[in-house]
């Protein structure tokens, strides 16, 4: 008989100690902290925000916010203020760094034909996300069926090119002032989208061009464009709700593909400039609109929009 409870009570020891390595697992900290990783031969960067209720047990959603052409992770943090609606709303927020001549600063994203170094340079930023996920993967539970993305102007553009080659990873994106401009859209399943945009942005304009202030010189997608693009691949039915005031126009598709959806924020006379944010993006920036808060809206959206 001892020699049939000797294998039992190896494998319970082991069990114990498979048991004591889980529970021991440091929980990630509260509050925003820097993460480095390897991702094509490059050391890349990102500030990850955790809020108060997290549990490192729970699988939480993981938002995804890209800073501007020329900014970094943490010009993103402050004009977005993604981390006191994730602290609101229990969620992780990952604040990815782009790449540029110098380190810290004046960095892009390669979103297709934008912008800058990491479009000359023609860096994986596709697969950078894809390695920043597995990363996070590595040191807590997410949520697989809510993953999202959202950025401004550059980092609008790098959420579109995630909604077309990445479809499989991420469920919805809430580009701000950034258009889809990339070749060729080939997305795997339908990606909610809600977009803002002010009809008079200078940078990125409206109706499609070179914008009179740009820094690019690049021929942008227009927002109609855009917009009509996942309309007709997430299969939208006509518009089922269209809202306006002084200086908002509010429409929306619903009942698309799979739980899909497709909404825009038109900023009448608005510029280019987070809404809501409570100051322009950089010294000398528009100024945003403030009867929308683009941040609410875009977590409201998101939280309604997971992967089926």
């Amino acid at each position: 008989m001892r020699r049939h409870l000797l294998p039992l009570i190896v494998i319970g020891i082991g069990v114990l100690a498979c048991g004591r390595r889980v529970s021991d697992t440091p929980a990630l900290p509260i509050g925003d902290s820097t993460r480095t990783l390897y991702h094509d031969g490059i050391q890349r960067s990102y500030i990850l925000h955790v809020p108060p209720g997290y549990d490192a047990a729970l699988p939480m959603a993981v938002v995804l916010v890209f800073h501007g052409g020329g900014g970094n992770a943490e010009n993103a943090v402050r004009m977005t203020a993604f981390n006191t609606q994730a602290d609101q709303s229990n969620f992780l927020v990952v604040y990815p760094n782009g790449t540029g001549r110098l380190e810290d600063r004046l960095l892009t994203w390669n979103g297709g034909t934008c912008c800058g170094y990491a479009q000359e340079q023609n860096v994986d930023d596709v697969g950078f996300v894809r390695a920043i996920i597995a990363d996070l993967q590595s040191v807590t539970a997410i949520d697989t069926h809510r993953i999202y993305a959202t950025g401004m102007s550059n980092g609008g553009i790098m959420s579109y090119r995630l909604a077309c080659e990445a479809s499989d990873l991420i469920a919805a994106i809430g580009p701000v002032a950034g258009t889809q401009n990339i070749a060729s859209c080939e997305p795997q399943e339908p990606v909610s989208v809600i977009h803002f945009h002010g009809t008079n942005d200078t940078h990125l304009p409206y109706e499609g061009g070179v914008g009179d202030d740009s820094r690019t010189g690049i021929n942008y997608v227009s927002v109609q464009d855009t917009i009509q693009f996942w309309v007709d691949y997430n299969q939208c039915p006509p518009a089922s709700e269209i809202e306006e005031s002084a200086d908002v126009r509010h429409i929306a598709y619903t009942d698309c593909a799979s739980g899909s959806a497709v909404e825009l924020y038109t900023l009448v006379d608005g510029g280019h400039a987070w809404p809501g944010s409570g100051g322009p993006g950089w010294a000398g920036g528009d100024q945003p609109v403030m009867t929308v808060n683009a941040t609410q809206i875009i977590w409201e959206f998101f939280a309604a929009h997971p992967k089926p």
